[in-house]
């Protein structure tokens, strides 16, 4: 086995853990495709380190429904459909409309200041029209309203959801003139946030993530027709 992992110098999770979360970020960006087999052998070759691990964070990845194991052949790429993100984000809409007026009413100076320097970023990037940074500050940004729920139950049932929705999100991002319309829906769920004025902030979120579900749908929608013309 060579000597030097990728994870040697990581402190942080236990060592199957940190391999579930990169088994899963690639088969979210679809590095891994729907029915590829995953190898222990080769994965533990590549990432050099010991196929107990792997096969931790393989059993992980089962229970998140993002691989079968089937007896006698091994462990397949399942992944999400696009109904099954579909759904997260209709979940998503009526959560994060209730997030957002629990944390009108709970939030502090520090959570609100959060808040308001995530978007000052979000707009910087924006002009830099640097998608990746861009969906990266919009899960910080999304996940500070949660933070300002207070609710230790809010913050991790909406992380959960969020993370898987924010990776096939990137599609709606790199659409043309995306990147200029979030800002301004971003910005109008700031505004409401700053008059306090719960039923507005409500709608204002919901309606965001109603628009990226559109585009979301329309980018498998796109993706499906063009998969059957092969």
């Amino acid at each position: 086995m060579p000597s030097h992992s990728l994870f040697d110098k990581t402190s942080h999770g236990s060592l199957g853990n940190q391999i579930f979360e990169l088994l899963r970020d690639r088969i979210l960006n679809e590095e891994y495709v729907n029915g590829q087999k995953l190898n222990e052998l080769n994965l533990a070759s590549e990432l050099k380190i010991s196929r107990t691990p792997i096969r931790e964070a393989l059993k992980q990845l089962e229970l998140e429904g993002l691989v079968e194991s089937i007896p006698n052949k091994g462990v397949y790429v399942k992944g999400f459909s696009a109904r099954d993100i579909d759904d997260m984000l209709e979940i998503r809409i009526a959560l994060e409309g209730l997030a957002i007026q629990f944390a009108i009413e709970r939030m502090d100076e520090e959570h609100l200041n959060r808040i308001k320097d995530i978007y000052e970023l979000m707009e910087f990037y924006t002009l830099k029209k640097d998608q990746e940074k861009i969906n990266d500050l919009n899960i910080l940004y999304h996940e500070a309203i949660y933070q300002a729920t207070q609710s230790t139950y809010f913050v991790q049932l909406l992380k959960d959801i969020h993370y898987y929705v924010s990776v096939t999100s990137r599609h709606s991002i790199r659409q043309h003139t995306r990147l200029e319309t979030a800002i301004v829906e971003h910005k109008a769920i700031l505004d409401a946030i700053l008059e306090g004025d719960k039923e507005k902030a409500k709608k204002t979120i919901q309606k965001h993530i109603r628009k990226t579900q559109l585009l979301v749908r329309n980018f498998y929608e796109q993706r499906d027709a063009n998969m059957k013309q092969y």
